[in-house]
């Protein structure tokens, strides 16, 4: 197996073998490299930065240069072109996270997202206690440098998939480090850093 991130590695056991896969914000094309090798996937990735894109392309992944803020993905692929699509640690930095969902589910059948929870109890008590925007290993911005516009905890972004029509099909929550527990799988919204969610359009 490839040298892949933890948070890499749960996603990829969510993927099936010889899907189509298109991961927005992809990055240099780690994640889709991997998928390819291992899964024998058919990928594509979308990603804003012009350098990361190259590093893409040198490993063979078909990406498209777009920001995700002014392109509709819907202008570049139809309607279920795709079996997932997968969007790590970007929710909340985007402009529209709601209408990007809705993009996601037009042209996929399940997507696959990742995001920090800013109900994490460790937020709430640093906001509780010093009266400041939390820092922490997994949103170590300060509060006037953060890419993240959008914070939301679990139990947000659910509400919005119910809002919706949207099914969880499968979540994990677990720590900075990727790793799970007891405690997070009983109050995730309080104890979980990072979720991972996969979703899709209810029957």
């Amino acid at each position: 197996m490839s040298n892949i991130s933890p948070e890499f590695k749960l996603i990829s056991d969510w993927i099936t073998p010889n899907s189509r896969v298109l991961d927005l914000g992809c990055g240099d094309g780690q994640l889709l490299k991997h998928l390819t090798d291992t899964y024998s996937i058919t990928g594509y990735g979308m990603e804003i930065d012009p350098q990361k894109n190259i590093q893409a392309m040198n490993k063979g992944i078909n990406v498209i240069q777009s920001d995700l803020n002014s392109h509709d993905i819907c202008e570049y692929f139809d309607k279920d072109s795709f079996d997932f699509v997968i969007m790590t640690q970007a929710l909340q930095v985007v402009s529209r996270p709601d209408i990007l969902l809705d993009d996601m589910l037009a042209v996929g059948k399940q997507c696959i997202i990742t995001f920090p929870n800013f109900g994490h109890w460790r937020m709430r008590l640093q906001l509780l206690a010093k009266g400041r925007m939390p820092e922490t290993d997994t949103l170590p911005y300060h509060w006037y440098d953060t890419p993240n516009i959008h914070m939301c905890t679990f139990n947000d972004f659910e509400d919005l998939c119910e809002e919706k029509g949207l099914e969880v099909v499968a979540r994990t929550v677990v720590n900075a480090e990727h790793q799970s527990s007891l405690g997070m799988r009983i109050a995730p919204n309080w104890l979980g850093e990072v979720a991972l969610y996969k979703v899709q359009k209810k029957a």
